[in-house]
């Protein structure tokens, strides 16, 4: 019996090639190329234009590893093709975001600017002074770029200042009464 999620197959669009050598799948479409290494005991079938998975034993850990095979290459697809964004608010008075090169400069009411250095594969757009667009064609490295843009200054409970996701919903606390 395998995973729910490794039985359903992935529709590979007409302008992505995918190649299997040894464990290595490497995918790659219009917007560029990613690989990823499947795990040992899990099988990749191309047909036509579909990719199949399924474990080569009948095993609890396996047929996870199947479904996990299949959803990172179904993600891998969809970033070649059409890739990810996100997109971050700056909430505060005073807080901006500035790209300049290959650095975003935030300033976020510390007694310094802060200066991140965008990775390679992620591209950073600031079309406002309070929005971050943080695109990419690696769902992982987009989501942990934003992530890590986020923690210089995480959304406070109590007047909601911070950077947060687009969609986001932070829930304010009352302040104490006396």
């Amino acid at each position: 019996m395998t995973s729910r999620v490794a039985r359903k197959p992935i529709d590979l669009p007409k302008n992505v090639d995918v190649k299997l050598v040894g464990q290595n799948v490497t995918v790659k479409g219009p917007k560029g190329s990613l690989s990823h290494d499947l795990p040992v005991g899990v099988n990749m079938v191309q047909k036509d234009n579909e990719l199949t998975f399924a474990p080569t034993s009948d095993t609890i850990a396996l047929n996870a590893l199947s479904g996990t095979s299949r959803a990172i290459l179904n993600n891998i697809v969809h970033g070649v093709v059409n890739g990810y964004e996100i997109k971050l608010v700056l909430v505060g008075v005073g807080y901006r975001a500035q790209v300049q090169g290959h650095t975003l400069n935030l300033t976020l009411g510390f007694s310094h600017p802060v200066k991140f250095a965008i990775p390679a594969g992620i591209t950073i757009e600031a079309p406002s002074q309070t929005e971050v667009l943080v695109k990419g064609i690696d769902k992982h490295l987009v989501g942990q770029v934003a992530a890590n843009i986020r923690r210089f200054r995480r959304p406070e409970r109590y007047k909601g200042k911070g950077i947060r996701y687009a969609n986001e919903v932070i829930i304010l606390k009352e302040t104490k009464k006396k």
